[in-house]
């Protein structure tokens, strides 16, 4: 099952984004290989493309469980960097396209 995993930054969190997102990339990626990774990306600030920054991030990808899901989210590197300010996993059910 898919399972979405959406994640709020602390304040003014692009330079601890910085440093960890190699790492935190490198998940993705491994996920993506697997053929597990539905959809990633980060919430930017605004949709004014001037102001830098991000609010939060957002998984959609595949995972025996719940218990699976919170895992992985829980082993991200933006969490021990302390990018994340809260992280929520919820069950994902993929209609369209």
């Amino acid at each position: 099952m898919y399972y979405a995993i959406i994640s709020e930054d602390v304040a003014n969190s692009l330079s601890l984004r910085k440093q960890a997102r190699p790492h935190h990339i490198e998940r993705l990626k491994l996920l993506d290989s697997q053929g597990r990774l539905l959809i990633a990306g980060p919430h930017p600030l605004s949709d004014d493309e001037s102001i830098e920054g991000f609010s939060g991030s957002l998984v959609v990808a595949e995972f025996s469980s719940l218990k699976e899901a919170q895992s992985w989210a829980d082993e991200d590197p933006y969490v021990a960097a302390g990018v994340y300010a809260n992280v929520r996993v919820k069950p994902f059910k993929k209609v369209l396209p």
